[in-house]
């Protein structure tokens, strides 16, 4: 059998290296973007691998789930690990960041997820890139939540290492992430000797065997129809205009913060400031005695195509998640969810 989409020609190293170059333009940088061959976590990992080592003394910052992570492969790797965690209803400060750096000064790497789509919120980049900048570490940024829902912008804030995935905000594929990296980050990782090498986490590999030879050969056979997803995620964004698209999700999630209050059914911003709330995703919190896995149940039985969710692990039972992910990133969708969660409330 023959299928339009399985009888492509191959993807071409000058096809993939133009799709490389308009994610580099999304983030208006000027470093090497790589394009790697699977979901974020692929990046985030192989990053943390290798610029990371016993040598590295880092300030790893946690509000949420994917902090926490990032403080194990550090520490998996070696390295000295200084946790700053805030409460997940909150954003971390740089005064906070400042204050931690100034109490360890010898930390030399700093780990910050800049949205948490799970908790809903979002940190200060640019003023604690600042503060990391000033202090000579290096920045590690995860924006698979925020790119597409909120500025992201790795050379004017000082980031090292920034990591994106287009399945959220972007409204792409999840099989390919890229990350954009600098000078002094390559320089960190050629100086590790723990770093990845002939691995599929492996960035220095890509360095060698594609970006310093000139971007002519690939490592292996790409995943060819998630990076034509990619390309057509990017030119959707272009063709709409990135601040179109980012004014799209911050309208969706402001109108979602109001609503819920106006629904007057006991809902709450999970997010107290409306300052710390990401645009990609609004986390509501449920009256006292609610289930909030019960309620989501309800609305996605009337409709399953809407973008809820319940919070994960400990927070299923507390937190209903309303996500703005690309096309959902509209008063339409922000609508049809609060109608389903009121009606499901009122059920209980």
């Amino acid at each position: 059998m023959t299928h339009p989409f399985l009888d492509l020609a191959p993807l071409s190293a000058a096809r993939f290296a133009s799709i490389e170059d308009r994610v580099a333009r999304l983030l208006s940088t000027e470093q090497d973007v790589v394009i790697m061959q699977g979901e974020a976590l692929l990046p985030l990992e192989g990053a943390i691998r290798g610029a990371a080592g016993p040598g590295t003394t880092a300030l790893n910052v946690i509000t949420g789930p994917y902090g926490q992570t990032f403080g194990d492969w550090l520490r998996d790797c070696g390295a000295t690990v200084h946790d700053l965690a805030v409460p997940f209803h909150t954003a971390v400060t740089a005064a906070r960041i400042r204050a931690a750096l100034a109490e360890h000064p010898e930390i030399d790497f700093v780990s910050l997820v800049h949205a948490e789509a799970a908790t809903g919120n979002t940190n200060p980049v640019a003023e604690i890139g600042e503060a990391v900048r000033e202090h000579g570490a290096l920045f590690y940024l995860d924006a698979v939540a925020s790119v597409g829902a909120e500025p992201v912008l790795p050379d004017a804030w000082g980031v090292d290492l920034c990591v994106i995935g287009a399945q959220k905000a972007m409204g792409g594929p999840a099989g390919v992430s890229a990350v954009s990296v600098s000078e002094r980050a390559w320089a960190r990782m050629a100086a590790n000797p723990d770093a990845p090498r002939r691995s599929y986490l492996s960035l220095l590999d890509w360095k060698e065997r594609w970006v310093d030879a000139g971007r002519k050969v690939l490592l292996h056979a790409p995943a060819q129809l998630e990076m034509l997803a990619l390309e057509a995620c990017v030119e959707r964004i272009e063709s709409e205009g990135l601040d179109t698209v980012m004014a799209r999700h911050a309208g969706a999630a402001a109108a979602t913060r109001a609503g819920a209050l106006a629904l007057g059914v006991g809902l709450e911003p999970y997010v107290r400031a409306a300052a710390d709330a990401a645009p990609v995703a609004t986390t509501l919190r449920v009256p006292s005695g609610v289930d909030a896995s019960e309620v989501v149940a309800v609305a996605l039985a009337a409709d399953p195509s809407l973008p809820l969710a319940a919070g994960g692990g400990a927070l299923a039972k507390e937190m209903i998640r309303v996500n703005h992910y690309g096309a959902a990133a509209g008063l339409a969708v922000v609508e049809a969810c609060l109608a389903a969660l009121g009606a499901a409330l009122a059920e209980q």
